[in-house]
C-alpha cells in the first residue's frame, strides 16, 4: 500500500501543485520569520556585545528624584568628583564620562540627513594616547575646541562634508555653526540604525544635554588581573543611590535579553499572520484530496475487492498527504531562508543598517518548518482519508460521484448554526462588556462566528448562488445560467472554495472599516479643534523645543500669535497632576477652546483652567480655590478661572499661564509651539516661520493639512502593512480557486464534452469557467464583508468612551475595490482551467469516463 500511495503521488503531481504551493507559501512565511528574526536577533546581540567590549563596568544616572514632598533629591548626574574618586580606584585602567542628546545635521538641501529617533549627538572623551577608543577616525581628529564637532562617515558622506567646512548642527533649540574636526567610523546602535552622530567637545554637549561638570554615564576599563566583579564592589559605594552600576557584560546580557523580547514580540505577529495562511491553506488541501478520492472512488473500491481493508486505503490517503507535506515542507524551508535574505535587502535599500552577520538557521527552524508542513497537510486530509474507508468493494461497480448523504447536511447545519449562534452571542456580550474584557469576549465570539460561517456556507451558497443565477443568465445568456448552476452542483466544494476567501476578507474588512473610522475620529480630534496655521514641532518627534523657540517666534515679522504648549506638572492634594503652559494671550486664537464657564482671559491673572471631568470629579467650579506645589517646592493657592470642555491630545487637565510654570521649573518639556501669522496659512507664510527659525532641519513646520496628512498616513501605513501580511492568505486563497476549477474540468471531461457537441463553442466553455470563478469568488467576499463591517462596529463600541465622537465610516470606496479585486481574482483564477476546459477535444472527451 505503501508503494500505491507513492505510484498515486507521481501519478497525480499536476492536480497536487496547488496544494504544494499553499503549503511551501505558509512554511516560507513560518521559516522566514523565524531565520530573519534569529538572525536580528544574533546580530544585535553581537551589536551590543561590541558596544561594551573594554567595558568592566558602567554606572549609569537616574538623575534627581522626587521625594514624598514633591521636593527634588540628588543630583542631576554623575558629578566630576565622582569620576575622580573612581578614577583613583586601584583597579581602574581608565574612566571616560559619557553624556548624550538629540543633534542633527542638514544635508545640501537642508533637509535632516537620517531619522530624528535616531540623530545622537555625544561628548568625544580621550583617554589614552588622546583617542576616544569608541570612535576610529578616517579625517581629521576629535573636537578639541568649543566651536568643532566631528560627524560619523555615513553622514559627512551623504552631506558631502569634508574636515574644516562649516557643519550647521541643530539640537533642541536655535542651529549652531561649527568646524568639522574630523570623520569616524563607530559601531554606534544610533549610525548602524541608519541615524547620524555628532561628536562635540565635553563642556559643550554638558551644557547642551544636562549640566556643566555632570555626566549621565561612566565606562569603566580594568586593569590587568582586575576582575570585573571586584572592580564593581568597589565602585558601587562612590557614586550614590540615584545611579545603577553594573559589569559591562551583564549590562550586554541585559541588552541582548531585551532585544529579544522585542524580537519575539515581532516574531509572534509574523507568525499570527502566518498561520492565518496555514488555516486558509487546510481548505485548499482538504477540497483537493475530497475531490481526489472522489475521482478514484473506483479504483479505491477495487482496492477494497481485492483484499485492502479499511485501514489500509485510509493509511494510503495520509500517506500520500505526508509525501505531499514533506515535500512542500523541505521547498518552503528553502523558500523561506531566501526571503530572510530578501526581507533583509528590503530593509537596507530602505535606507536602514543593520548589523552585518551570516544567516541563522537555527535547529528548531528546520524542525519547526517541516512538522508545520506534514501536519497542516495531514490534518486537512484526515477527513477525506476517513471517508475512504467507508467506500465499499461494490463500489468498483457504480458511480464514480457519490453524494453526500442529506443526513450528514442535517448534522453540519445544525452543528454550523450553533456555533454560529455562540459567536454572535459572545460579540454582543463583549459589546455590552466594553473595555479590553469586552474585545476580549469579541475575539473568541469572532472565532466561532467564523467557524460557524465555514459550517454553514454549503447551506447559504445554494439560496445565494441562486439568488444570482437570473442576473448572470440575462447579462451572458447560457454560459452565465451553467456558471451558476455548476457552482451550486457541490456546495461543500464551493463552500470550502468561498470559505478561504471569506476569511481573509473578513479580516480585511475588519482593518479597513475600523481603520478609516478611528482616522476620522483623530482627524477631528486634532483639527476641529486647532484653529493655529502651524504647528512647530521637533522633527520625528525628537524631543522638547527649545524655549527660545517660542520667543524668536514672537520676535518674528509677520507673526500674530504664538503659543507654546509646554508639557509641567504640579502636586494637587499630594498627587501630581499633568497641566499645560500657554500664552493666556494667544490661546484662544490658536485653539479652539470651548469654555463652559468662566474666562480664559483668567489665565493673565494668574489663575487656572481646569477640564470638566477633571472640575467635576474634584467638585471645583469657577472661584474655588486650589493649593498648588510647584516643581521647585513653593507653594501657591490658585483661584480656578474657567472650566472647559475637555482637549485631550492637546491640553492637560489643568491650563497655566506658561511664565507662571518656567518660573517653578528648570527643565520646560515644550512638544509644540502654535502659531498664527498674518494673512492665514500660504507657502510664503510657512516659509516665514522656517526662515525665522534659521532655517533649522530639525524643526518641522506643519500646517494643519499637514497634520492631517501625518495621522492619516501612519494609519494608511498600518493598514497596508496588514494587508501585505494578510496578502499571504489572500495567495493561498487564489489557489484554491485555480485547484478547484481545474479539478473541476477534469472530473467534467465527459460533460464538457457533450456540450461541446451540442453546440456550445469555446469561448462559452471559457466564460462559463471564468463565471463560476467570479461567482464563487464574490460569494466568499460578500460574507467576508458583510461579517468583517459588523466586527468593525462590535470593536467600536468598546472605543467610544476613549474617543468622543465616534461613530462608524463604512469606507464604500475600499468594501467596492474588494468586490472588483474578488471578481478579478475570479477571473485569473479561471485562465488555466478555462483554457484547458476550452481545448478539450470533444470526441476524446465525451468517451471519458
Amino acid at each position: 500500500m505503501f508503494r500505491t500511495a507513492l505510484r498515486n503521488v507521481l501519478a497525480h503531481k499536476a492536480r497536487l501543485l496547488m496544494t504544494v504551493l499553499a503549503v511551501t507559501l505558509g512554511v516560507a512565511f513560518v521559516s522566514g520569520t523565524l531565520v530573519f528574526t534569529d538572525t536580528l536577533k544574533k546580530s544585535l546581540s553581537g551589536q551590543s556585545a561590541k558596544d561594551y567590549a573594554g567595558v568592566a563596568v558602567s554606572v549609569t544616572s537616574y538623575g534627581q528624584s522626587r521625594n514624598e514632598d514633591g521636593e527634588k533629591e540628588g543630583e542631576p548626574g554623575i558629578g566630576q568628583q565622582t569620576l575622580d574618586k573612581v578614577k583613583a580606584l586601584p583597579g581602574v585602567d581608565t574612566v571616560s564620562g559619557r553624556v548624550s542628546g538629540f543633534a542633527g545635521v542638514g544635508d545640501e538641501n537642508g533637509k535632516l540627513i537620517g531619522s530624528g529617533w535616531s540623530n545622537k549627538g555625544a561628548n568625544y572623551t580621550p583617554v589614552k594616547d588622546g583617542k576616544d577608543p569608541r570612535y576610529t577616525f578616517v579625517q581629521g581628529a576629535g573636537p578639541a575646541k568649543a566651536d568643532e564637532v566631528a560627524l560619523d562617515r555615513a553622514t559627512a558622506d551623504q552631506g558631502a562634508y569634508k574636515v574644516g567646512d562649516k557643519v550647521r548642527v541643530a539640537t533642541n533649540g536655535p542651529v549652531k555653526e561649527y568646524t568639522l574636526a574630523g570623520v569616524f567610523t563607530t559601531e554606534d546602535g544610533a549610525v548602524q540604525a541608519g541615524g547620524s552622530l555628532v561628536l562635540f567637545e565635553t563642556r559643550v554637549a554638558q551644557e547642551l544635554y544636562l549640566k556643566p561638570g555632570y555626566f549621565q554615564e561612566l565606562s569603566v576599563s580594568a586593569k590587568s588581573g582586575t576582575s570585573a566583579d571586584q572592580l564593581l564592589a568597589d565602585v558601587k559605594p562612590l557614586v550614590g543611590k540615584h545611579t545603577e552600576a553594573k559589569t559591562g557584560a551583564a549590562l550586554a546580557a541585559e541588552q541582548a535579553r531585551q532585544i529579544e523580547r522585542g524580537l519575539s514580540q515581532l516574531s509572534t505577529m509574523l507568525l499570527v499572520f502566518a498561520g492565518i495562511s496555514l488555516f486558509v491553506g487546510i481548505f485548499l488541501i482538504y477540497n483537493t484530496f475530497t475531490m481526489l478520492v472522489t475521482q478514484r472512488t473506483k479504483e479505491l473500491a477495487l482496492l477494497r475487492a481485492v483484499g485492502a481493508n479499511r485501514g489500509q486505503v485510509m493509511r494510503s490517503v495520509l500517506v500520500e498527504a505526508l509525501v505531499v507535506g514533506f515535500v512542500s515542507a523541505a521547498v518552503g524551508l528553502i523558500s523561506g531562508i531566501g526571503l530572510a535574505v530578501a526581507i533583509r535587502s528590503a530593509i537596507g535599500s530602505l535606507g536602514a543598517k543593520l548589523p552585518g552577520g551570516s544567516l541563522v538557521i537555527a535547529p528548531g527552524t528546520v524542525a519547526a518548518a517541516l512538522v508545520i508542513g506534514v501536519v497542516v497537510t495531514t490534518v486537512a486530509a484526515v477527513l477525506p482519508a476517513w471517508r475512504t474507508g467507508r467506500i465499499a468493494p461494490v463500489a468498483a461497480m457504480g458511480s464514480a460521484h457519490l453524494p453526500a448523504t442529506s443526513k450528514s447536511l442535517l448534522v453540519r447545519n445544525i452543528l454550523g448554526s450553533v456555533i454560529g449562534v455562540l459567536g454572535v452571542g459572545l460579540v454582543f456580550l463583549g459589546v455590552s462588556t466594553g473595555g479590553n474584557t469586552g474585545r476580549m469576549t469579541m475575539g473568541g465570539g469572532a472565532f466561532f462566528m467564523l467557524i460557524g460561517l465555514i459550517v454553514l456556507l454549503p447551506l447559504l451558497s445554494r439560496p445565494v448562488i441562486g439568488a444570482a443565477r437570473p442576473l448572470l443568465q440575462k447579462l451572458f445568456g447560457i454560459p452565465g445560467k451553467l456558471a451558476a448552476q455548476n457552482a451550486v452542483r457541490n456546495p461543500r466544494r464551493t463552500a470550502v472554495t468561498a470559505a478561504s476567501l471569506a476569511i481573509g476578507l473578513t479580516l480585511v474588512t475588519t482593518l479597513s472599516v475600523f481603520g478609516v473610522t478611528v482616522g476620522k475620529v483623530v482627524d477631528r480630534m486634532s483639527t476641529e479643534k486647532l484653529k493655529a496655521d502651524y504647528r512647530v514641532s521637533m522633527s520625528s518627534d525628537a524631543g522638547s523645543l527649545d524655549k527660545s523657540v517660542a520667543e524668536t517666534l514672537a520676535k518674528a515679522p509677520g507673526i500674530t500669535a504664538v503659543s507654546p504648549q509646554t508639557a509641567g506638572y504640579f502636586l494637587v492634594d499630594g498627587d501630581f497632576r499633568a497641566a499645560s503652559g500657554v500664552t493666556p494671550s494667544a490661546i484662544g486664537q490658536l485653539l479652539n477652546v470651548e469654555v463652559l464657564s468662566g474666562s480664559l482671559d483668567a489665565l493673565g491673572r494668574g489663575e487656572l483652567a481646569v477640564a470638566q471631568k477633571t472640575a467635576e470629579k474634584a467638585g471645583f467650579t469657577v472661584g474655588s480655590t486650589i493649593r498648588l506645589k510647584y516643581d521647585d517646592g513653593q507653594e501657591a493657592s490658585v483661584k480656578v478661572g474657567a472650566i472647559f470642555k475637555d482637549m485631550e491630545g492637546l491640553l492637560s487637565p489643568y491650563v497655566i499661564d506658561n511664565k507662571i510654570l518656567s518660573e517653578h521649573s528648570e527643565d520646560m518639556y515644550i512638544p509644540e509651539v502654535y502659531v498664527n501669522v498674518d494673512g492665514g496659512a500660504s507657502k510664503a507664510a510657512q516659509q516665514k516661520v522656517v526662515d525665522a527659525l534659521g532655517k533649522n532641519p530639525a524643526i518641522t513646520v506643519a500646517t494643519q493639512q499637514d497634520m492631517r496628512n501625518e495621522m492619516g498616513g501612519m494609519i494608511n501605513t498600518m493598514l497596508n502593512i496588514m494587508y501585505g501580511l494578510l496578502g499571504m492568505a489572500l495567495i493561498v486563497s487564489v489557489l484554491g480557486v485555480v485547484n478547484t476549477l481545474a479539478m473541476s474540468v477534469f472530473e467534467r471531461t465527459q460533460e464538457i464534452g457533450m456540450l461541446r457537441a451540442i453546440g456550445l463553442d469555446r469561448s462559452r466553455v471559457k466564460n462559463m469557467i471564468r463565471l463560476e470563478a467570479v461567482v464563487i469568488s464574490l460569494f466568499g467576499a460578500v460574507l467576508g464583508i458583510v461579517i468583517g463591517v459588523f466586527l468593525a462596529w462590535a470593536v467600536g463600541t468598546t472605543l467610544t468612551k476613549a474617543l468622543p465622537g465616534y461613530e462608524l465610516i463604512i469606507p464604500y470606496d475600499r468594501i467596492g475595490l474588494f468586490l472588483l479585486l474578488a471578481a478579478v481574482v475570479g477571473v485569473l483564477a479561471a485562465m488555466w482551467p478555462a483554457r484547458s476546459a476550452a481545448r478539450l477535444n470533444m470526441l476524446t472527451a465525451i468517451k471519458t469516463e
